[in-house]
């Protein structure tokens, strides 16, 4: 089966993304043809091989109609290396989610005179003829995107109204990257450690420290350790993050490369410390009869024995290790010495908070010491959905091993409030949810 790793030691973004899957042998034309399949117009592609810190690759970029070209040597012929795809009308008022820094090399703060709530983006791919798979993943990544923003602004992911991430050349970098892997032949894939500049980034909400946001927030639900590095603007973009935490199964070194294909996807700024290219690496991975199409991640295990705890203080601990941020945080009857009866008191939680949280149960518990282990998990691919009910709507998780959804959970608070509010039993609304789910496409 076929395996794709990115190395992102110099971030990445969209753009750099769909440029990587070209160069490594994703058909430009046939992208584009598939690209048409999308109900967007006014806008046209450009895809053209240049170097970048002596490094030969593709750089790819989404010009909208009527707005300026700052490609050397673009015109609208088809020259050398170049390829072109036109839509046929304007799209009125834009906002260049490139230009997080790989792109263009200047801020976020375009006229936003047109932006798309999640439901029109959900619409748009919906009622296009690309194929399931691209529609289900494009999807997923821009749901990705909705959580993030909707939990920054407080709002429904619903109803978020997306500005950068809104945008045509978005949308394209978007769906575009879906098709291009699966054009690939949908390869597993795995990332590198996800590297960000330092600084500060203007986007329609004003000026923030980097990372951006949404990048955090969207790196985060993944549980993906970001770190950053010397360089003073923005290197990982929120539609960078989304797709890396939508695709990748891991982050890590890569392992078992033998006889790979290497595609680079450019983008515009010279980095000082590092080239500003996302390398692509596919192979033939060796001894695998099938591809898995679970998530995977790491994470740290907590885990204490006590058995003189106030049981209610027990209860405390618990409530407040997730308040804290632990993933999971539970106890288990087991027996110690001295035949006297105890609890194994176990926290899961991210890498990057087990010294907090060990700190945590070393002060708030009866324990003398903390054992931590790493853990390897395979996940479904999860998307929280509203649906309609005859109460109101309430909101769902999917669980998703690839295209199929094998697991429907109705959230509970969701379901809780919805109850108390029509005056109903909460297994009534559970029901309807769990019906409504089932009849989602």
């Amino acid at each position: 089966m076929k395996a794709l790793h990115f190395d992102t030691s110099a971030g990445a973004s969209g753009d750099m993304f769909v440029g990587a899957l070209i160069d490594l042998g994703v058909d430009p034309r046939e992208l584009e043809r598939q690209l048409r399949l999308l109900p967007v117009q006014g806008y046209h592609l450009h895809t053209a091989r240049r170097f970048k810190s002596a490094i030969q690759g593709v750089k790819f970029d989404v010009h909208l109609e009527g707005a300026p070209c700052n490609e050397p040597g673009h015109d609208h012929g088809h020259g050398d290396g170049h390829t072109h795809s036109h839509g046929h009308e304007q799209e009125h008022g834009h906002a260049h989610e490139h230009t997080h820094g790989h792109d263009h090399g200047h801020d976020h703060d375009h006229d936003h005179a047109h932006t798309r709530d999640h439901a029109a983006i959900r619409a748009l791919i919906q009622g296009s003829g690309l194929n399931d798979w691209v529609r289900s993943r494009a999807l997923s990544v821009f749901q990705r995107i909705a959580v993030a923003e909707g939990k920054i602004h407080g709002v429904s992911p619903d109803h978020v109204h997306f500005h950068e991430v809104g945008a045509v050349d978005s949308i394209v970098d978007i769906v575009g990257a879906c098709i291009g892997l699966d054009l690939l032949g949908r390869p597993r894939v795995t990332a590198g450690t996800m590297v960000e500049g330092t600084g500060f980034v203007r986007c329609a909400h004003g000026r923030f420290p980097l990372p951006a946001a949404a990048t955090l927030e969207i790196l985060g639900a993944r549980g993906i350790p970001i770190t950053q590095c010397e360089e003073t603007h923005e290197m990982v973009t929120p539609t960078g993050a989304a797709l890396l935490a939508e695709f990748a199964e891991s982050f890590g070194p890569m392992q078992g490369v033998v006889g790979a294909r290497v595609g680079y996807g450019l983008g515009t700024r010279d980095h000082r410390t590092r080239p500003n290219v996302l390398r692509a690496i596919l192979w033939e991975a060796a001894g695998s009869s099938a591809a898995t199409e679970w998530e995977t991640d790491r994470v740290t295990v907590l885990e204490t024995n006590i058995d003189d705890l106030n049981p209610e203080i027990l209860g405390h601990v618990l409530e407040k290790a997730l308040r804290l941020g632990a993933l999971d945080a539970f106890h288990t009857p087991v027996q110690m010495k001295k035949q006297r009866p105890g609890i194994l008191l176990t926290v899961l939680c991210e890498p990057t908070d087990a010294d907090s949280l060990t700190e945590f149960l070393l002060t708030e518990t009866s324990a003398f010491g903390i054992r931590r282990t790493q853990a390897d998990r395979c996940k479904l691919r999860r998307e929280v959905i509203e649906v309609g009910t005859p109460f109101g709507k309430v909101q769902v998780k999917l669980g998703r091993l690839g295209d199929r959804i094998v697991q429907i959970s109705p959230e509970y608070e969701s379901c809780r409030s919805i109850a108390a509010q029509a005056g109903v039993p909460l297994k009534d609304i559970y029901r309807a949810a769990q019906t409504a789910a089932e009849a989602t496409p």
